[in-house]
């Protein structure tokens, strides 16, 4: 009887697969397949599934893994290899973005003009002494080291001393017809020897003269500490000008000066000054301009609201030759009398006060300007 043979699939030479490198890291939570001895000739063909999971890529350990290893380099894309700018990402990194909001400033580059400080410049020594100061000759108070209080101080001071010059323009605008200037007195010789004359003219004239006469009462109104006369009180208001004459410097010709003015206005009421009584009948002082007066309006055609000479001038009779002047003059063909009341002054100052007293007799009148 023969004897059959039966064949099996275990007894098939198994054909394994070449390896193939992983394509991703193998997890370690997968449990290895158990591989018994038994049980690698089943009739039912486990030996051949357990072949096939010999085949499945095992995922190692983490330990396995380097730690500290360096991230793998990206490849150079075909444009950045060409040499073209290669695109830029939609959405900048937050590494971008910072380096792109400070960059840092480069060596030798100018700051902006905005962030420049100022440099500032100390024109006085902040000390307890007062950087202000009074000319004793002009009583102008003005700032010391300040160009333009320093110039300002000079040129009125120099015109408080000495006057004004009187030029050809000046005269050669009045030969001219444009200002009706009238010269009411001539050669009038004063007790140094030297010799001038009054002129006469309106008071809101314009020109060379009008421009000379502003500029002269700008220093009266500054010197006497007063305001500015109106417009309408120049319209109603002559201008009597006293004029040295003075040889050149080089002697051929002669120069004239502006020492004196007066301006004469037209009024219609003053108060008489009341008397002084006991010791009260002289001035005490020429800085005093304290008077009393009667509060009862007296008619009155004529008003002094301004009267200057030159410091350098004074004590020489000029004041009261431009006042008779004014007096006599002002209203034509009816001369005034000073002494009967028919001169007023504005409130005098202390010096005015003297001139009022020893002109008017002690009985001149002053009004509200």
């Amino acid at each position: 009887m023969s004897s059959r043979v039966k064949r099996t699939y275990g007894s098939r030479p198994t054909r394994t697969a070449p390896l193939l490198p992983p394509s991703s890291p193998p997890s370690a939570l997968s449990s290895s397949p158990h591989r018994g001895g038994d049980d690698e000739h089943d009739d039912d063909g486990e030996n051949g599934r357990g072949s096939l999971s010999e085949l499945k890529r095992k995922r190692p350990h983490l330990d396995d893994w380097p730690v500290n290893a360096p991230p793998a380099k990206r490849p150079l894309s075909l444009r950045a290899a060409s040499g073209k700018a290669a695109p830029t990402a939609p959405f900048p990194s937050s590494r971008d973005s910072k380096a792109r909001g400070n960059p840092k400033p480069k060596k030798g580059a100018k700051e902006p003009e905005n962030l420049k400080q100022k440099q500032l410049t100390q024109l006085h020594f902040a000390l307890d002494t007062t950087v202000l100061r009074t000319c004793a000759v002009c009583s102008l108070t003005y700032t010391r080291a300040a160009p333009d209080d320093e110039s300002l101080h000079r040129a009125h001071c120099a015109r408080v001393q000495r006057g004004m010059e009187w030029g050809k323009e000046e005269e050669r605008e009045a030969k001219n017809g444009k200002v009706r200037i009238e010269e009411v007195r001539t050669d009038v010789k004063l007790p140094n020897g030297a010799k001038g004359r009054v002129v006469c003219f309106r008071a809101d004239v314009g020109g060379k003269i009008g421009s000379k006469l502003t500029t002269l009462l700008e220093t009266i109104n500054i010197t006497l500490s007063a305001p500015a006369l109106t417009p309408q009180c120049l319209q109603s208001s002559k201008a009597y000008l006293f004029l040295l004459s003075s040889p050149s410097p080089s002697g051929s010709s002669y120069r004239e000066k502006v020492i004196g003015c007066v301006i004469a206005q037209r009024i219609s009421t003053a108060m008489a000054i009341a008397p002084r009584e006991g010791s009260e009948s002289t001035p005490s002082s020429k800085d005093s301009s304290a008077i009393r007066l009667i509060p009862t309006p007296l008619p009155t055609p004529l008003g002094i609201p301004r009267l200057f000479v030159s410091s350098a001038h004074r004590r020489l009779g000029v004041a009261s030759t431009l006042l008779t002047a004014a007096a006599e003059t002002f209203i034509l063909g009816c001369p005034l009398d000073p002494k009967k009341g028919e001169v007023a002054f504005t409130q005098p100052t202390g010096l005015g006060g003297m001139v009022l007293e020893n002109w008017a007799g002690g009985r001149g009148r002053v009004y509200e300007e």
